[in-house]
């Protein structure tokens, strides 16, 4: 994947945070999803008092650019901390990763963990969830 593309990810990222909803937790989650349309969606998390109904900053993404009919992605960047401030890693949740295997392939779409531009790793779906169940299961 090329450089700038996800340096454009990682900042895009970093300034959903501003909007990420976590009056419980304090810990903020942005998300930047790239689609094969070369479309990028943006994602925050967005707690709620009775925790179930929260939801995550990749899911956010993912769902704002479904309901606007893309379904198809390259990849997706997340960075997350305590009161927005990025630390470690910030990977994704097992309910997101079952997300992304619903419309991404496992063994190319990319998962960006990143601090800031400097600071990332990135990985496959496959490598995050290596043993996935989605669509192509049911066939």
């Amino acid at each position: 994947m090329d450089r700038s593309i996800i340096d454009k990810l990682i900042r895009t990222a970093i300034e959903q945070l501003k909007f990420s909803y976590a009056p419980y937790s304090g810990f903020k989650v942005g998300a930047a999803l790239l689609a094969k349309n070369g479309e990028t969606y943006t994602g925050c998390n967005i707690e709620n008092a009775a925790y179930t109904p929260t939801n995550c900053a990749e899911r956010t993404a993912f769902f704002k650019a479904v309901s606007e009919g893309t379904k198809e992605f390259d990849a997706i960047c997340i960075v997350g901390g305590k009161d927005g401030v990025l630390t470690e890693y910030a990977a994704p949740c097992g309910v997101c990763r079952q997300v992304m295997m619903e419309f991404c392939d496992p063994e190319t779409f990319k998962i960006i963990l990143a601090l800031d531009s400097e600071h990332y790793d990135v990985y496959t779906l496959k490598e995050l969830l290596p043993l996935g169940f989605g669509p192509q299961n049911l066939a």
